[in-house]
């Protein structure tokens, strides 16, 4: 991986987790302006991870709800049935 790629997404991780950590969204986006300011192209590949980053947490997250929810209708139709 282009060493560019690795920089912006070791800090779109870091940039993301300290968001959460302190409950301020617009980290994010304050951290994309001042990319912006200084260099377009570590913005871009900052913002693509970003945006990849969030979208995989996102479809984790929808999985795990779905199989627990298949898990829990397995466990409900084995009692009903037995």
């Amino acid at each position: 991986m282009d060493r560019l790629l690795i920089l912006a997404d070791d800090l779109a991780q870091d940039v993301i987790e300290a968001a959460e950590a302190m409950g301020d969204d617009t980290l994010i986006e304050q951290i994309n302006k001042m990319l912006e300011a200084s260099s377009s192209t570590m913005q871009e590949a900052y913002m693509s991870s970003v945006r990849a980053r969030i979208a995989e947490t996102r479809a984790r997250n929808f999985l795990e709800g779905r199989l627990r929810k298949a898990a829990a209708d397995l466990e409900a139709q084995a009692k009903s049935e037995g």
